[in-house]
């Protein structure tokens, strides 16, 4: 499996959460950065830095991105489209370097995103959290050859 997979699809959910249900994907719009670590299933953990672009649509009820990230050992680069209805979400990505691809699904509410990532190699848990111009996430894939991973992002001046 491509290194890259397991965070591939953790980038796609975590990127385009708005903070809560009531909020539109307009709270996410523009340029976002930061930084973590990843943990392969066999391994130490590995610094990774990411950028992250979001594009409002639709009133703010869905939002189209462009996630890229490298550590010393990979990069990627990720496009997605997430809809918003009510607190479900539901998307779908695709990483062009490996070509691969598949679903979200998940639930916004209270401020906390609940998501699944489905792809044909990989399933992963994700929890997201955005509050004002910070965000961060935590995945879990267990099995997968990125076993977990966590980013904090910040919104770039504009």
């Amino acid at each position: 499996m491509p290194r890259s997979l397991g965070f591939s699809m953790l980038m796609a959910v975590a990127a385009a959460s708005p903070a809560s249900g009531q909020e539109s994907f307009n709270s996410v719009a523009g340029s976002w950065s930061g930084s973590g670590w990843m943990k392969p299933k066999d391994g130490p953990r590995e610094r990774v830095r990411c950028k992250v672009d979001y594009v409002p649509r639709n009133e703010g009820q869905s939002v189209k991105m462009n996630v890229r990230c490298a550590s010393d050992a990979y990069k990627m680069d990720l496009g997605a489209t997430i809809e918003q209805s009510g607190s479900e979400l539901s998307g779908n990505w695709f990483e062009s370097e490996y070509r691969v691809g598949g679903k979200v699904y998940g639930n916004n509410q209270n401020g906390v995103i609940d998501a699944r990532i489905e792809g044909d190699k990989i399933t992963a848990l994700l929890v997201v959290r955005t509050k004002g111009s910070r965000q961060s996430f935590v995945m879990e894939s267990p099995g997968a050859w990125v076993s977990e991973v966590a980013i904090d992002l910040t919104r770039d001046a504009r």
